[in-house]
């Protein structure tokens, strides 16, 4: 492994220095393990998950979590892998937890860092202080659009850096569950669905209010259908096709049985990228971005072995949005104050400081997009596909009370003017066995469950008569074949009926998901200037980018944006260069 690219911090090797000091006492005969207590860390979702585990009689005894970040919904799953682990006494066959893989993944590692130390072996040493070097093009981020950019980039010659500020691949993509919006695609045409580009373009305009930039729009749609093909070409599985909200088409391509796409995206994406020759640098945050006569020609990067610099020819930003920077969600948009987001806490908006002395221009800042179902205790979006299958949304009266299809603004404004400004998301045994992501919904312990719907209404304390009536009345609309006139549910979007029991409920409400303004680029994917110039040698793709969704953003089209543009990127530095 190059030093360069060691995901090792200072917090680490003090912690690993300690268990060595502290842990190594004897190791009865035949035993693997020395016993103690043994340190490992890994990183997780948001940050370094640390963990003790105690070795006695050559066999692990228990475990316990020192330190960690993660999200309330996640943290069970490493306790549950600690448990595998004292059970099994198997380091190499734990399992994952459904919907929390990589807090899951980061604690397996952990375990591993903490055995090792445990077997006698050597702990890796810190890599030496860094240096400054010379690239291609640096990638500023390993969300979905950097890796894209880059593995486009580095698979055409390029010698591509990666930087991540962040210790894991994926960002906001590795939360992504619905699926890549993308029309005339060989996908869609094998299962018999009709779709159209021009089609997909409408929809998407209207979905943004017309506020799109229409260019940029166009050029998504109709390098759609291509970048499905090169994703699978990669190794990814988009093999089944379902229908968000806003999509007059089922156009929204996912793995099979309808698994959430981002944390199946993100390591056949990581793994291209490396298989291409990308140095991915982890743990490494750019701090600015360098300029010469005009031209972006590097960046300066922070890291745990001291600052540096990186010279390239060519600059891509994709650091994602600012969801998770408060104070700049409310300096755009004062009514968002004291609302969750959906966001992992790396998306704080840095780039759009550093591109300050390009005089790049900010496009549609405003345009903050609100998702309608997030479960509100722990900040877990429940995916659009669930009501694309099928559930509907009742209040705590028992009744429907908008359209569930309606874009995700207007069915946020709906569920805030609800009693308790939350509703519950409701479905039967048949939503539920057509969508693989419920399983892990299930797992998580956040549906609530009854025979009947009287039965789920006594559960939620609601009246069962009204839900009775509420259920009977949406069934009947979608046997009619004619659609729904109390909210406007078209029939296409009503794929079945509610009447397999049982019937299960989630609690949710609106957070902050996406941010649809920032950097204006052309499609090109290069950055703009105020006097609507390109900036040399700068491009940029993905979230951090304004223009693409206009006031609102469809579901689906946040992961064509950003293996779209990041591609594009990746393809113009690559001219910007002459490779």
């Amino acid at each position: 492994m190059n030093k360069k690219t060691l995901p090792i911090v200072a917090a680490f090797l003090l912690l690993a220095a300690v268990a060595i000091v502290i842990g190594i006492k004897f190791r009865p005969a035949g035993a693997s393990y020395s016993d103690g207590v043994w340190t490992g860390t890994a990183e997780g979702r948001n940050g370094p998950i640390s963990l003790n585990l105690t070795v006695r009689g050559g066999k692990i005894v228990s475990g316990e979590i020192v330190s960690e970040d993660e999200t309330d919904f996640a943290k069970p799953a490493e306790q549950k892998v600690i448990d595998q682990l004292v059970k099994t006494q198997n380091p190499a066959k734990l399992d994952t937890v459904s919907g929390a893989t990589i807090t899951s993944k980061a604690t397996a590692g952990a375990i591993a860092m903490a055995l090792a130390l445990a077997k006698g072996e050597t702990v890796q040493a810190a890599a030496p202080a860094a240096s400054s070097e010379t690239c291609d093009i640096v990638v500023i981020g390993a969300g979905g659009a950097g890796l894209s950019a880059a593995t486009e980039a580095a698979g055409k010659g390029a010698k591509v850096i990666l930087l991540e500020k962040m210790g894991i691949a994926g960002g906001n993509t590795n939360s992504a569950t619905g699926g890549l919006n993308a029309s005339e695609t060989k996908v869609q045409a094998k299962l018999g669905i009709a779709d159209s580009n021009e089609q997909y373009y409408q929809d998407t305009m209207k979905g943004g209010y017309n506020l799109n930039d229409p260019e940029l729009v166009r050029n998504m749609v109709e390098k759609s259908s291509e970048t499905v093909d090169w994703l699978m070409s990669l190794g990814a599985d988009l093999s089944d096709v379902g229908k968000m909200a806003g999509s007059t088409n089922s156009r929204t391509h996912r793995p099979q049985g309808g698994a959430a796409i981002g944390v199946h995206l993100v390591p056949v994406l990581e793994k291209a990228a490396k298989d291409a020759g990308v140095e991915i640098r982890y743990n490494n945050k750019v701090t600015d971005i360098l300029e010469e006569g005009g031209k972006a020609v590097g960046v300066k990067v922070s890291s745990a072995n001291g600052d540096y610099t990186v010279k390239a020819g060519a600059v891509i930003i994709a650091t994602g949005g600012f969801g998770a920077n408060p104070d700049m969600v409310v300096k755009y948009k004062a009514d968002l104050a004291g609302f969750g987001t959906t966001n992992h806490k790396g998306a704080t908006g840095d780039a759009f400081a550093w591109v300050e002395k390009f005089n790049a221009e900010l496009v549609q800042m405003e345009q903050i997009q609100t998702h309608p179902t997030v479960v509100p205790s722990n900040g877990l979006m429940i995916t659009e596909a669930v009501r694309g299958n099928g559930a509907i949304m009742v209040n705590r009266e028992g009744k429907r009370f908008g359209n569930e299809m309606a874009t995700r603004d207007v069915m946020s404004a709906d569920v805030l003017a609800q009693t308790g400004k939350t509703a519950y998301l409701l479905f039967d045994q048949s939503v539920r066995e057509s969508l693989k992501a419920i399983e892990g919904y299930a797992k998580k312990g956040l549906l609530t469950e009854g025979a009947t719907p009287a039965e789920l209404a006594g559960k939620l304390g609601m009246d069962a008569a009204a839900l009775e009536a509420t259920v009977a009345a949406y069934n009947g609309y979608q046997k009619s074949g004619s659609g729904d006139p109390d909210f406007g549910r078209k029939a296409s979007e009503m794929p079945r009926a509610l009447e397999k029991g049982p019937y299960y409920a989630v609690e949710v409400g609106p957070a902050i998901h996406h941010t649809m303004g920032g950097i204006k680029i052309n499609t090109k994917a290069q950055v703009i200037s105020k006097s609507g110039t390109a900036v040399p040698g700068l491009f940029a793709a993905g979230e951090v980018t304004g223009g693409v969704h206009g006031g609102n953003r469809l579901g689906g089209n946040a992961v064509a944006d950003i293996c779209v543009y990041g591609k594009i990127a990746g393809d113009s530095a690559l001219a910007y260069i002459g490779k």
